[in-house]
């Protein structure tokens, strides 16, 4: 399962990431909308974790292109933000597929990656021997 992991906090990215890496699955690091765009737009990802609230207003917008590139794409949202409630936020991503309030501890974060990646594989052809 390949995961793109949108965080503007680089550090804090990078130890999502390598968290996530521990339990098997790919993940890459977008450290701005920019780049996350970039990402989905060159790459196939089968989840995405990001920030709808990011500081320069670009959670959204990726959300949107993600699930126009991948209508299959699971989004987990990680907010701060008091604005978005979890109702709202499902109303406005319809990829979501939960929400995790910061601080976000990585074993939490890992366990949404790892049911998202249970039901990537339930949704593959069986390969033939």
């Amino acid at each position: 399962m390949r995961i793109l992991v949108v965080q503007q906090n680089a550090d804090l990215g990078h130890i999502w990431c390598r968290v996530l890496i521990r339990r098997g699955l790919v993940a890459d690091l977008a450290t701005s909308p920019e780049d996350a765009l970039r990402a989905l737009a060159l790459d196939r990802y089968d989840a995405l974790v990001l920030d709808p609230a990011m500081e320069d207003g670009g959670g959204l917008p990726v959300a949107d292109f993600a699930s126009f590139r991948n209508p299959d794409i699971a989004i987990l949202a990680i907010t701060r933000s008091a604005f978005f409630s979890e109702g709202a936020l499902f109303d406005l991503i319809p990829n979501a597929r939960g929400v995790l309030r910061e601080p976000v501890r990585p074993d939490d974060l890992a366990a949404y990656m790892e049911h998202f990646s249970e039901k990537v594989e339930a949704r593959q052809p069986a390969r033939r021997a």
